[in-house]
């Protein structure tokens, strides 16, 4: 009479134990989550006391906080080739980036020979999504969903406005070359809600023409504020994929332009005085409460522990437009200065990297697709590629550097660095600087001049990688 019973529960036990092991011997879900001009000192865990993060922040406390990341352009479009394929940009010819009419020019995009990591993972069996700013090519043969993506939800260009035209529920300050009715300074409507400025002497480009929001290739109609749509994107992704391996790559265009503070987050920085800054605030408390939602979901799935998350920025803060800061680095987005290429870069993976470690070794956003590609049980064998698995060095079992160097091009703009030594040419002058980036964190004391054995070496490693380079492009 209680055999059968306890055959059934026998059997219930073993399809426990095998569904356990499937668990454990799948690979790990990988999030890639891209904020856009975020400033090197704009998050709690980088020094900010003005602007909480607490979500971002517990990447770090529960991960890996790197204090020297980079990414391979100071401006969006070649940053994001850079990261996508695991390849130097100059590689495949790709030093633009593409802004207004020119996402329609069927000749610039990421080349599709150019294998994305969504292609390859697709190879060891990943489902992929990407959720926010494409912006590496808005014509139909460089559509996301045909560079390896399953799931495609977002724009196409390089930027696009949270909230449609009249700008409801949000505060808006806009760039204008001449303030409406003539002059300069600011123009701030009757409500508040509307703000006009001529401090960057140019007006906001208008990202949304012929730039829809788009679910696969599809226009639909967003009402809410695009960082909250992302975000119920994104999780929405989760909950339906949460049985299979996934790569969920959420690019989101905060803190980019236009300056648009939804009114809940306004409101909780009524306390600082300026309201640039406080738009700006407005913006990245958002962006925070988005990763903390995402973070939660894959908590209540009971999936955070076999899930590699990883933040970062595309490039550095432009500071006079968003008031981001790179303190105490200098410049910001468009200079090969520290400011414009050393971004936030975390990495959590729980019971598989070590929690709170501050990683101070130079790396770069290029190693994630060889990390990726080999926590995913298919190791990056491309016959050329310039990213380094990062994994052996977190976990201690590698003490060198990951890399000898890391190299930086963008039309006649030019920078290298090889251990605590740095030079840039700046294309306004032709002039090659030389910094001691350990002694000289702001890159005030230029060295050229004193240090001319130094210079010579540099330089020369800095001709050999460029004709490198060069080469694959032959």
């Amino acid at each position: 009479m209680t055999i059968l019973p306890t055959f059934i529960a026998c059997l219930l036990s073993i399809f426990s134990a095998l569904s356990l092991i499937a668990q454990t011997q799948r690979p790990p879900n990988i999030i890639l989550l891209l904020a856009d001009d975020l400033g090197y000192a704009e998050l709690g865990c980088q020094g900010n006391t003005d602007i909480p993060t607490p979500n971002i922040d517990q990447l770090a406390e529960n991960g890996v906080r790197f204090s020297q990341g980079y990414v391979t352009n100071s401006y969006c479009s070649p940053s994001r080739a850079g990261l996508l394929t695991g390849r130097y940009p100059n590689r495949f010819g790709y030093e633009t980036n593409i802004v207004g009419a020119q996402n329609e020019d069927p000749r610039l995009g990421l080349p599709p020979a150019e294998i994305t990591l969504a292609e390859y993972l697709l190879e060891s069996g990943y489902v992929s999504g990407l959720i926010g700013k494409w912006h590496q090519g808005g014509t139909a043969r460089y559509h996301p969903m045909r560079q390896g993506f399953d799931e495609f939800f977002g724009f196409l260009h390089e930027g696009h406005s949270f909230v449609p035209p009249p700008y409801q529920a949000v505060t808006t300050m806009l760039r204008r070359k001449v303030l409406p009715g003539g002059g300069s300074g600011r123009w701030i409507s009757a409500d508040g809600k509307t703000i006009y400025s001529s401090h960057m002497g140019n007006t906001e480009p208008d990202y949304d023409a012929n730039n829809p929001v788009m679910r696969a290739s599809q226009p639909v109609q967003e009402k809410a504020y695009l960082t909250d749509a992302f975000t119920r994107e994104a999780i929405d992704f989760i909950d339906r994929n949460q049985n299979l391996p996934f790569f969920l790559y959420v690019a989101y265009n905060a803190v980019h332009s236009p300056l648009q503070g939804a009114d809940a987050y306004m409101k909780r920085f009524e306390h600082i005085e300026d309201v640039h800054r406080r738009i700006f605030a407005a913006m990245l408390a958002n962006l925070d409460a988005s990763v903390g939602e995402i973070m939660n979901k894959l908590r209540q799935e009971g999936l955070e522990d076999n899930t590699l998350i990883i933040f970062l920025s595309d490039n550095g803060g432009p500071t006079k437009e968003l008031t981001s800061s790179n303190l105490p680095l200098r410049g910001g987005k468009g200079s090969y200065y520290e400011g414009g290429i050393r971004i936030p870069f975390l990495m959590q993976w729980k019971n598989h990297l070590p929690a709170g470690l501050l990683y101070e070794s130079p790396v770069i956003s290029l190693d994630l697709f060889a990390t990726i590609a080999a926590i995913s049980g298919r190791p990056d064998h491309r016959s050329t590629v310039d990213g380094i698995n990062l994994m052996p060095f977190l976990r201690g079992e590698q003490q060198a550097a990951p890399h000898d160097y890391l190299f930086w091009s963008y039309r006649g703009k030019q920078a290298l660095r090889q251990g605590e030594w740095k030079i840039v040419k700046n294309k306004e002058n032709g002039s090659v600087e030389l910094y001691h980036l350990r002694k000289d964190l702001s890159e005030t004391m230029d060295l050229a001049s004193q240090e001319p054995e130094k210079m010579k070496q540099l330089l020369a490693k800095w001709e050999e990688v460029s004709r490198n380079l060069s080469r694959d492009q032959e």
